[in-house]
């Protein structure tokens, strides 16, 4: 089983193979061109981004500066808005549905690592998946932790660390965020 395979699969794998090292390396490339585009370059930024990400959806709108690891992990559904400053370590998957606001400085961290210090002295790492519904509006600053699934109809309050899944309709707020309204929307 290669490296890559270790990754997706939530196993321990080397960041340090050369077949990720290359695959971040494009990544930076295609991200640090995206970064550089102006406003009057739309069509070069969408062009950047569907080479970067795994699949998008029509109709998206991303500012600079976005970051990730590897970026072809990253699935969104239609209607994505992405403000400043958005990070996405993407060593999982990262599916993002329709309809979803994420505010600026925004990260999502798949990526993760062993608790035993002598485990993570050898440089390996694991990644969990996370997963984001459809008309979901994360706040500004909040962070999405590994492993974590948020449901359709959510609203992540800014500056939110969300270590566990949200239910549809929910409003969570805090670190660790905490529910201020649970189920559906009214």
């Amino acid at each position: 089983m290669s490296q890559l395979d270790r990754m997706l699969a939530g196993e321990l794998y080397l960041a340090s193979d050369p077949q990720l090292v290359a695959m971040r390396r494009n990544a930076r490339r295609l991200t640090r061109l995206f970064n550089a585009t102006t406003e009057e370059q739309t069509g070069r930024r969408a062009e950047l981004i569907r080479e970067l990400f795994g699949s998008v959806g029509p109709r998206f709108e991303i500012e600079p500066d976005f970051r990730c690891d590897y970026g072809c992990h990253i699935h969104a559904g239609d209607n994505l808005f992405i403000n400043f400053g958005c990070v996405m370590l993407d060593c999982a998957r990262i599916t993002l549905g329709s309809n979803v606001l994420i505010g600026p400085g925004v990260h999502f961290y798949a990526a993760t690592h062993p608790t035993d210090p002598f485990i993570r002295a050898t440089g390996q790492e694991y990644a969990k998946p996370i997963t984001v519904g459809s008309d979901v509006w994360i706040g500004g600053h909040a962070t999405i932790c590994p492993g974590v699934t948020i449901g359709d109809g959510v609203t992540i309050g800014a500056g939110a660390v969300v270590t566990r899944d949200v239910p549809p309709g929910a409003v969570v707020v805090g670190n660790p965020a905490r529910p201020v309204r649970r189920g559906p929307v009214s």
